[in-house]
């Protein structure tokens, strides 16, 4: 009779290994984390050694000044959006999970990248001394080379030729874990994209690829050929219903740079955002535009957010708000709707691109502290454009927005606000205040409110723009609704 399969039990937030299944994981505490897996047994023939091929290392311990030494510079990314939130370009030999929603533009970003990299970089024509590989696991090489053949022409960089054509760039279809550390050694190339993470299979793990046990020795072993290679890798990586990457938490923490690519599939707008980097910020966004040529950079992307055509016939629930993204001033629009509740029922609360939970704390505070009743009114917010606002200070034009709707009161005509919104109704202040005037006026707003404290001290009038200042919700309310 054959010996039964032994299961173990893996948590998909930390990779921690369980005998039997758990309500809480032990290691995280996080609950219904526990997932059923089978057990990595050693196939026939096989070693009972690592799961993971043994890469040499001539690493010994050194001071740490010759290790500084040894700091290879940064690879520039003729891409700017991409270039800024790496934090100044790629890190040679460090690894990067890029995460997004099936057919957000994932493959494509990564084709243009690389396509980008190898692109010449002068008249004459010469190629910079870099070797790129694309290895996809969904797709056959030739559906690659015809969608990098039709963005050659679309996309080009910086006005020069593309790199699509170009003997760097090399693709090839592997899902087989041990064949893609052979040709990363055959061709030690300097950038590396692994197009899906969820796709590879290690022979030496009994679990069907995708499976938490095979994501994660994958990943493990792809980093560490990146380290020991020197070559930078990028692992593609699908994300599940809840918007977190698929597989076990423990793949975000084992890569340097973790990158989500974010944005509605029905709308052009694909924001890239860093929510993890051990090599710079992780406050930078990049804007891209999604068009039938590729993705194209946004550098302007306040003017791509708000619609100022349609600016006169939106009425009441519109406000514009100057928030900071990173070394960048966006202005956003925020919108709110309300509705009475049909049939005395119990209100509803909904919430696109601002956080929920900060929505009904600006209910309670705007109908305890400035009088705006909402407990008999549906209300809906949303970050127009389907970008996801986090910054606090978009309390100030989401209170306008909601306030304007729920009293029928318009915002005044041109008017950017920026400030955050305590508990007990105060308008707290806001850093890089001259940043967010100098947005504005920029895009020719001629009234902007502003929290009354604060450290920097602003005139009244700044060559034709008016500035206000509020220290409550009630004042904000007064001096932004017309």
């Amino acid at each position: 009779m054959p010996k039964r399969a032994t299961i173990t039990f893996f948590c998909k937030h930390c990779g921690h290994e369980a005998a039997r299944w758990e309500g809480k994981c032990p290691a995280c505490h996080e609950w219904d984390a526990l997932v059923e897996a089978p057990s990595e047994k050693q196939p026939k023939g096989k070693s009972s050694g690592s799961s993971r091929r043994t890469l040499t290392s001539s690493s010994n311990l050194k001071p740490l000044r010759e290790h500084a030494r040894e700091k290879l510079p940064r690879i520039a990314v003729p891409m700017s959006e991409f270039h800024r939130v790496l934090g100044g370009g790629i890190v040679p030999g460090g690894s990067v999970l890029i995460g997004g929603e099936p057919g957000i533009g994932k493959s494509t970003l990564m084709l243009q990248v690389l396509g980008a990299l190898v692109s010449p970089v002068s008249a004459d024509g010469k190629v910079p001394a870099r070797s790129c590989v694309y290895i996809t696991g969904e797709e056959a090489p030739s559906q690659i080379a015809a969608r990098g053949l039709r963005l050659a022409g679309a996309t080009p960089v910086g006005g020069r030729a593309s790199g699509f054509e170009s003997d760097h760039l090399k693709l090839a279809s592997e899902t087989d874990l041990e064949r893609i550390l052979d040709l990363l050694d055959t061709e030690r190339p300097q950038v590396a994209v692994i197009d899906s993470v969820q796709t590879l299979r290690d022979a030496n793990v009994n679990s069907a690829p995708g499976s938490i046990s095979q994501v994660r020795e994958c990943a493990m072993a792809l980093v560490d050929a990146a380290r020991q290679f020197n070559c930078t890798v990028f692992l593609v990586g699908h994300v599940t219903k809840e918007g977190a990457i698929a597989g076990p938490r423990v793949l975000e923490h084992i890569v340097d740079t973790v990158l989500n690519f974010e944005g509605e599939t029905r709308l052009d707008l694909r924001v890239l955002r860093a929510s993890k980097n051990r090599f710079g910020s992780t406050d930078e966004v990049g804007f891209f535009e999604m068009t039938q040529g590729g993705l194209l950079e946004v550098p302007d992307p306040s003017a791509a957010l708000l619609d100022r055509d349609g600016a006169a016939d939106k009425g009441p629930g519109s406000s514009i708000g100057a928030l900071c993204e990173g070394s960048r001033v966006l202005l956003v629009e925020l919108q709110g709707l309300t509705v009475p509740v049909p049939g005395g029922g119990s209100p509803r609360r909904r919430a696109s691109g601002v956080d929920a939970n900060r929505l009904a704390q600006l209910l309670a505070v705007l109908e305890t502290k400035a009088g705006v009743p909402f407990n008999t009114l549906d209300v809906f917010a949303s970050a127009a454009g389907g970008f996801r606002v986090e910054e606090p200070a978009a309390d100030l034009p989401l209170a306008l927005a909601l306030a304007s709707i729920a009293t029928g009161r318009e915002v005044r005509e041109g008017l950017v606000s920026a400030g955050e919104i305590g508990l007990g109704g105060e308008v707290r202040p806001v850093p890089r205040m001259e940043a967010r005037i100098a947005e504005a006026r920029r895009l020719g707003f001629k009234i902007i409110l502003l929290p009354a404290r604060g450290r920097t001290q602003l005139p009244a009038q700044i060559e034709g723009t008016r500035i206000l200042r509020a220290r409550t919700v009630r004042e904000a309310l007064a001096l932004g609704l017309a």
